[in-house]
């Protein structure tokens, strides 16, 4: 009897790293996270991620066999197996992350950008299934993107094709600042942290009463404006709105370049569903040339919120085994 073919997929992230053991269906047979903020250096990092998925694969049993290891990582580069200058994580400058995991085992692996790991998952697990045309777009800490034009992930040449959160929306010297150094990027705006910084730019400018007035900067996060939206707290309920307006306006300029069947929303942001969505909708429709106007559909995704990362982490081996 065949053994049931599993992949690890690798949510790399500034705080947790978060894995799962997946079969091509898409069920997770085991998971687990470590605190990737515990490690200053990399190689103890990977030594000890390694001997956790060794530990949960034990649980599974001998019927399965392990195909590869699916890593999804800020500015992961597919092209080199490399992280390359991630803001967020302990590690600074290039970090041959592929080669250091080759210490541990032979089998494939794969590093790519975290949002082009869930365009992946999205086409083979999610709602693109079928699609040749579309596009991610990631709503968390930041902003990321992956396109698939004509069947393809979209890398670029050096790797790092779609970084639409680091394009400016409101450029120039009095803008918002941006982790990557640069001003008005679209992810300071359209982001759990860029909600937040509109919503204090709203209270400032605003005496209209509100809930969230009583929350200290460090106190407030995107799930209270959330709730407190929910509520119909009126400042909340704006930069919900003016958040949504963001994105449907750069959401416009994606459909000029990539002509997309669809563009599909996910990550803790994308809870908020028509707090984003409505006004999203609306102004991107607005700004489309008229010969994309109601032909691009924007979608909530249909992979699991929990799992989404491994899912699409884990899809990279099945792609690559199916090349």
């Amino acid at each position: 009897m065949a053994k049931k073919e599993l992949a690890v997929g690798i949510d790399l992230g500034g705080t947790n790293t978060v894995f799962g053991f997946v079969d091509r269906q898409g069920n997770i047979l085991a998971e687990d996270r470590i605190k990737t903020g515990q490690y200053d250096e990399i190689e103890v990092f990977v030594a000890a991620l390694y001997e956790k998925i060794m530990i949960a694969g034990k649980k599974i049993g001998n019927g399965c066999e392990l195909k590869g290891f699916g890593i999804g990582a800020p500015m992961g580069n597919i092209n080199k197996g490399t992280i390359e200058y991630a803001a967020g994580l302990p590690w600074k400058g290039i970090v041959p992350l592929a080669d250091i995991f080759h210490n541990h085992t032979d089998l494939p692996v794969i590093v790519t950008n975290d949002a082009n790991a869930a365009a992946v998952g999205e086409m083979i697990f999610g709602g693109a299934k079928g699609m040749k045309n579309f596009v991610v777009i990631t709503l968390g800490t930041g902003l990321g993107s992956g396109f698939v034009i004509d069947g393809k992930l979209v890398y670029g040449h050096d790797g790092f094709a779609g970084e639409i959160g680091h394009t400016a929306i409101r450029p120039g010297p009095s803008n918002r600042d941006c982790g990557c150094g640069r001003k008005g990027c679209l992810e300071t705006y359209v982001s759990a942290t860029g909600l937040k910084r509109s919503l204090l730019k709203i209270m400032a400018d605003s005496i209209q009463p509100s809930e969230l007035r009583k929350y200290s900067f460090d106190e407030l996060d995107a799930e209270i404006i959330h709730d407190a939206a929910k509520r119909g707290d009126p400042l909340a309920l704006r930069a919900f709105k003016h958040t949504g307006q963001m994105l449907g306006f750069k959401l416009a300029d994606v459909v000029a370049h990539t002509d997309p069947e669809a563009i599909f929303l996910f990550g803790g942001l994308a809870l908020a569903k028509d707090l984003i969505f409505e006004p999203a909708k609306e102004y991107m429709e607005e700004n489309l040339l008229s010969i994309y106007k109601g032909k691009v559909k924007l979608l909530e995704s249909q992979l699991s919120t929990q799992n989404a990362a491994v899912l699409g982490a884990s899809s990279l081996i099945w792609t690559e085994i199916e090349k």
